[in-house]
């Protein structure tokens, strides 16, 4: 049987056909690739862009993440954490008053006349 002749294989516009003993061969021209399952021709560099643009995007996201997480601490580490100093010295002032702080007015034990 020849495909090749009877048009049953290799039948995308791009495709050259050669028949053999019991099958045939398909190539593509130029920078294509034949895949035999489907019967069409790929290129070969949009596979390998493909490969690239996902690890881009990989990339950028793990960036991102970075720059998020980085952020994240510094925020912490220069606005909450002194925030949360100085309400601790204010809370701790009132139960141990430091030696350079005055005594810390107790209103609950004043006498009122």
């Amino acid at each position: 049987i020849d495909e090749c002749k009877d048009k049953k294989a290799c039948q995308c516009p791009e495709c050259s056909c050669k028949n053999t003993w019991g099958s045939y061969n398909c190539t593509c021209s130029g920078d294509l690739l034949y895949i035999r399952d489907h019967d069409t021709c790929i290129s070969k560099t949009a596979a390998s862009q493909e490969g690239k643009s996902a690890w881009a995007a990989f990339w950028v996201i793990v960036i991102g993440l970075v720059l998020a997480a980085s952020g994240g601490y510094l925020v912490y580490k220069y606005r909450i954490r002194s925030y949360m100093d100085s309400e601790i010295r204010a809370i701790m002032a009132q139960y141990m008053p430091l030696d350079s702080q005055g005594e810390v007015v107790n209103h609950v034990n004043d006498e009122r006349a």
